[in-house]
């Protein structure tokens, strides 16, 4: 993996320093046989710095274990399994987080980490400006684009798990070592500008060789990344009141003040760059569901088909399936340890999807492997994401210990469609929003297009439009954790998670939409022993299946999915705690400049 294999960059940046805490060396001289005119006019010394920019994302407690396995849940489509246990995990996933968690209250938890990785970018973007003669040398733009892209989707997770941070865009000298928040708006307005610049630099998938796989940047990427960025930064958030950044304001959930980033002005912009990628024709829907996510277990990162960007980990690291892939007891798939399964989808998500819907089956899974490399039923209560499974990881088989390799997707085209739909929508453009979303919608219905292409023309209303979109969302990127952020955004969290237990009650008792269930399932082993069959959970199974199953009683019922199960989403108020707080040891370190706001 190129970002394992060269990380000898010339500059390795101290990474507390950079973030909150005093070095009397940032300012001396580099110990090294290169200064930096000589590092960043060659291309190969230039393009090693740049890959460790995307080096920090496998520190144990940056992307790796921290950031990627705490972000994105509870929420309406996701949640973690156990109720009990670890306190800090518990109060990370129910928005009970304080700042002294000790999972994250870390000299090198995830917010010094990421901003490790800010300070490896600006190093590389003042280099390349000054000595990569970046507008005659198009390999150097490249490394260029590629570093204002990274240096952009770091800041936009810091933003989505903290809210509003510092604003660094300039190497750390003695005087900005200690800086306080700033508001997220002049970071959104900064990292759009920039991802604009990268426009004219990158390439698209497959165009260089660099972007022939997908832990590459590429112009794809950007402009998707952008896009993205565009829709949250117009959207709803938790925010201090104006000029209030940084006081201990709690705030409130409301739109941005900044004109430059409102819907009207943002929307045409990410449309835009949304159209370029889909018309470049570089990148595509794959063809059947099922295969992106085999592609992935087996670490397929070929550019030019869904996925346009997956995170960059070495083969050896990594914690995705570990932490979300099915739950494996010991079985040999797991290679005899007890991974998987910390967090699926909500016990109703499997409900949400028409029975015709070929990604049912694949995102949501009732089993789990036990010692004896079985499947066996898990429960109601336990749902576990089928986009990741050890049994599917065949070209590189797991082989224990806790990382294990994955590059999970961070983008994929699905989403340039749904984003687009979303767009056209709010423009009153229902032919263009029709037509993404009818692309997405095919895909799912493969075989039964027909369903798909009379529930997309019966939709008649631009609010319509909308309910169907923000359900497409959560039925397309269940387990990808994109949820939350959509939530946040659309001003649905805390609605949208009320909403659930609402019907989770109703799937305990199997009172409305849940009235015909029996309670009892059967099940057995799929002919090809790769995963568990269940009969009894559609409308349409009912009775005994007949020879060779088993059945399971009262598998539906208020004592398997109880009413402390049930209300474990949150234990406080989401809307309060969409972000996490800058945490003791940042702020310890930050010499009185860092206060944390949202009543904290």
């Amino acid at each position: 993996m190129k970002t394992l294999k060269k990380i000898s960059a010339i500059f390795c940046i101290m990474a507390l320093a950079v973030a909150t805490s005093c070095s009397n060396l940032l300012e001396s001289e580099t110990k090294s046989s290169f200064d930096e005119s000589v590092v960043f006019s060659n291309y190969t010394l230039a393009e090693y710095n740049v890959y460790s920019i995307s080096e920090v994302f496998g520190h144990t407690n940056c992307y790796r274990g921290r950031y990627l396995p705490w972000y994105g849940f509870n929420n309406d489509t996701e949640w973690y399994n156990s109720t009990t246990g670890n306190q800090a995990n518990l109060d990370l996933a129910q928005y009970s987080i304080t700042s002294n968690n000790t999972n994250m209250n870390l000299t090198n938890g995830p917010y010094n980490e990421m901003y490790v990785g800010i300070e490896r970018a600006n190093l590389c973007i003042k280099g390349l400006r000054t000595y990569g003669n970046c507008g005659t040398d198009p390999d150097m733009a490249y490394l260029l684009g590629e570093a204002l892209t990274m240096r952009a989707m770091i800041y936009f997770d810091l933003i989505k798990g903290w809210g509003d941070v510092p604003a660094r865009f300039e190497p750390v000298t003695s005087s900005t070592i200690y800086v306080a928040k700033s508001s997220r708006d002049v970071i959104y307005e900064q990292i759009l500008a920039d991802l604009e610049e990268s426009f004219n630099y990158l390439a698209w998938p497959n165009e260089r060789t660099e972007t022939e796989t997908t832990d590459n940047v590429s112009l794809a990427f950007a402009k998707g990344l952008y896009a993205r960025i565009c829709i949250a930064a117009s959207g709803y958030a938790l925010r201090p009141d104006d000029g209030e950044v940084g006081t201990g304001n709690i705030g409130s959930v409301r739109l941005s003040s900044d004109e430059n980033l409102s819907k009207d002005v943002l929307y045409p912009k990410a449309l835009t760059a949304l159209k370029d990628v889909m018309t470049s024709k570089t990148v595509s829907l794959d063809a059947d569901f099922k295969d992106i996510w085999t592609d992935m277990n087996n670490m397929d990162l070929t550019a030019g088909k869904e996925v346009i960007f997956s995170i960059p980990f070495g083969d050896a690291r990594g914690r995705w399936n570990y932490t979300f892939a099915v739950r494996s007891e010991g079985s040999t798939y797991s290679a005899g340890k007890t991974s998987g399964g910390a967090a699926g989808p909500v016990p109703t998500l499997y409900f949400d999807y028409d029975s015709k819907d070929v990604r049912r089956d694949i995102s949501c899974v009732n089993y789990k492997w036990d010692k004896t490399s079985t499947p066996v039923l898990a429960g109601i209560d336990s749902w576990y994401f089928g986009k990741y499974r050890f049994e599917w990881m065949t070209v590189h088989p797991y082989s224990g210990g806790n990382d294990d390799g994955i590059k999970p997707v961070y983008m994929r085209y699905a989403d340039i469609l749904l984003m687009a739909a979303e767009i056209a929508n709010y423009e009153d453009d229902m032919t263009d929003a029709k037509d993404y979303l009818l692309q997405v919608r095919k895909r799912a219905f493969k075989g039964n297009e027909s369903v798909a292409e009379a529930y997309v023309d019966a939709i008649s209303s631009k609010e319509g439009m909308q309910t169907a979109i923000e359900e497409e969302r959560k039925l397309e990127f269940a387990g990808e954790f994109l949820r939350k952020e959509d939530l946040i955004r659309w001003n649905e969290l805390k609605s949208s998670m009320d909403n659930e237990e609402e019907k989770m009650t109703e799937l305990s008792n199997m009172t409305g939409d849940y009235s015909y269930l029996s309670g009892n399932v059967y099940y057995k082993v799929a002919a090809d022993g790769l995963s568990l069959q269940i009969y009894g959970l559609d409308k349409t199974e009912t009775g005994d299946p007949g020879e060779g199953w088993t059945l399971e009683s009262d598998y539906v019922s208020p004592d398997n999915l109880d009413a402390d199960k049930i209300s474990s989403m949150y234990a406080v108020n989401p809307d309060t705690r969409e972000f996490w707080p800058i945490f003791d040891a940042s702020i310890t370190n930050s010499q009185g400049y860092l206060v944390n706001d949202y009543g904290y």
